[in-house]
């Protein structure tokens, strides 16, 4: 049966804070905000057994389609959180965008040339959907509690502890965590409350956003179009989401009234100038927008942690938004887990600030180019951007300038103190501080994917040889599996290793033995045999060796999780 996600409603329930009489509980996590961000980071702290309340001031989902595009990277993260392939069930794949100037093509991209990949470069799904499945799983979950219709109004920091005041319609009451994570949207309340401001360039320029729905035979890929006959002297943009519904933005101008705009009576003459006078469709949402390009100085204050929309905002030019704060999620959720297991320090926790800081600077940067590229605000600036159009058709070397929204990619977080830095020589993207790439292996005989067997807590990869490993790196991988921080153990090797491993009989730590069944994991990762890599619960290269050796592992692990002695 399908769920209509936009209309449900959730119901409030009185809270034991507000039943008086116990002595007030502190929670280890607070998260505010039940949007994607929210949910995401409420449902990671909460696998890794920490327990978790989560508020909202409303009870419901979005409204509208909101955020669409979510990337490859995102998709992987849903995977570890247990609902990813619900959402690419339901959403739409694509790899490819293409770019037109006028009414002619003047280029055509796949942002995933290469197979070999579980995950798509990107589905288009609406945010309700996403959010019904995020909140579905939260569900599942005895550790998280969701209270709707709960308003925080006052924050107090005091010592260890976050105090809240929360507004319900049973009326006022005080709730008390030891870290609140602040994942409440653009206009942020807890921001306000707090006194804090974001900073950045607002771009006077305004967009319609209308959701049709209709049947079209248009492929399912992304439509950017400068100047066309429909809509001169603008730009437009189309999508393709579930349900037969279609995303249109048609750039309006600064001059537009976003009132007036966004009656049928404008919009639909829009539509059909795009689509044709005879094409039947039903508008299913429409919004006018502007947009900035700001963030957060710092998105740690005290025990108050700032993730998504709260701590910075980026165009929607290039799916950046909602995907870098599902990035911000799954890094503070592992350290939020570990500094409050007592394996990590409390500085690990501003290495989330300092690393999302510079992802937002890099979405920043990449976004405000978008935006200037797609809005020339002076006349030079439009001949330039109209030149390289025209010699984009002909030319690779001007394709690289067109910039219709450079998509989102992960950040590479080469300077994080977390890294270990090589001390051996590799090649390829698989640095320090990099995301795993995913390989196509098999386990048992079954098929799968690497990264179904890295994540949740730190995770060790051995590349094996032909013969399966020596007692040496048995041994090392024994005492990395019992140390104070217990390592997930993978190995990979060809089919034949694991057959050579099984006939002769040999004592194993309890690894994970997958076979890399076309060798891509090793292509991707310049894996020799005997080649070690320490992963980071979020997925990231923590650390990379030729050789295995246990105390440069440890000593690795200090680093990551900002131990004294591993400077």
């Amino acid at each position: 049966m399908s769920i209509n996600y936009q209309a449900l409603s959730f119901e409030y329930q009185p809270c034991r804070e507000q039943q008086g009489g116990a002595q007030a509980a502190v929670y280890p996590v607070i998260v505010v905000g039940a949007g994607p961000v929210g949910l995401a980071t409420a449902i990671d702290i909460a696998q890794q057994g920490v327990p978790v309340v989560l508020v909202d001031d409303d009870c419901s989902l979005s409204s509208g389609s909101r955020a669409i595009c979510f990337s490859k990277r995102s998709l992987d993260i849903f995977d570890r959180l247990g609902c990813g392939q619900r959402m690419v069930d339901k959403g739409i794949s694509w790899n490819v965008g293409k770019v037109f100037l006028k009414d002619e093509l003047v280029y055509t991209f796949n942002l995933l040339p290469e197979s070999g990949h579980h995950r798509p470069a990107f589905i288009n799904l609406q945010q309700y959907y996403v959010e019904g499945y995020l909140l579905e799983r939260a569900r599942e979950l005895p550790n998280l509690e969701i209270r709707w219709k709960s308003k925080v109004v006052g924050v107090q920091q005091e010592g260890m502890d976050v105090t809240l005041t929360v507004e319900t319609p049973d009326g006022r009451y005080a709730l008390h965590g030891r870290y609140v994570v602040a994942a409440d949207g653009s206009r942020s309340p807890m921001r306000s409350l707090m006194g804090l401001d974001s900073h950045g360039r607002t771009f006077k320029d305004r967009f319609l956003i209308a959701d049709v729905k209709m049947e079209a035979d248009f492929p399912t890929e992304r439509w950017f179009w400068f100047d066309p006959p429909f809509h001169p002297n603008q730009s437009v943009l189309l999508h393709r989401q579930p349900d037969n519904v279609w995303r249109i933005d048609f750039q309006l101008g600064w001059d537009a009234d976003p009132v007036l705009e966004k009656t049928p009576e404008r919009v639909i003459p829009r539509v059909q100038a795009l689509l044709g006078p005879d094409a039947k469709f039903e508008l299913e949402w429409v919004s006018v927008y502007t947009f900035s390009c700001l963030r957060m100085d710092r998105f740690r204050h005290g025990n108050v942690l700032f993730a998504g929309d709260s701590a910075h905002g980026v165009s929607p030019f290039g799916a950046r938004g909602a995907n870098s704060g599902v990035q911000d999620a799954e890094n503070l959720a592992w350290k939020l887990a570990m500094v409050l297991a007592g394996r990590a320090s409390d500085a690990l926790l501003d290495t989330y600030a300092s690393e999302r800081e510079y992802a937002a600077d890099e979405n920043i940067r990449h976004s405000t180019r978008s935006t200037d590229f797609i809005t020339p605000k002076s006349a030079v600036s439009r001949v330039f951007r109209d030149a390289v159009l025209k010699l984009a058709r002909d030319h690779a070397f001007a394709r690289q300038l067109v910039n219709s929204g450079r998509l989102s990619v992960p950040a590479v977080l080469r300077d994080s103190p977390l890294n270990t830095p090589d001390s051996d020589s590799f090649a390829g993207q698989m640095v320090p501080g990099a995301p795993c790439c995913d390989a196509p292996v098999h386990v048992a005989g079954q098929p799968g994917w690497l990264l179904q067997h890295v994540g949740q807590g730190f995770t060790g990869v051995l590349f094996c040889g032909a013969n399966g490993i020596d007692a040496a790196a048995r041994e090392a991988l024994q005492v990395l599996q019992h140390g104070p921080i217990p390592l997930t153990l993978v190995q990979v090797s060809s089919a034949g290793a694991e057959v050579n491993q099984k006939a002769q009989g040999e004592a194993r730590p309890d690894a994970k033995l997958v076979q890399d069944s076309e060798g891509l994991a090793r292509i991707r990762y310049d894996a020799t045999p005997g080649t070690f890599y320490l992963i980071r619960p979020d997925q990231h290269v923590c650390a990379r060796w030729r050789t295995l050796d246990v105390e440069k592992v440890e000593h690795a692990l200090k680093r990551a999780l900002c131990v004294a002695g591993s400077a």
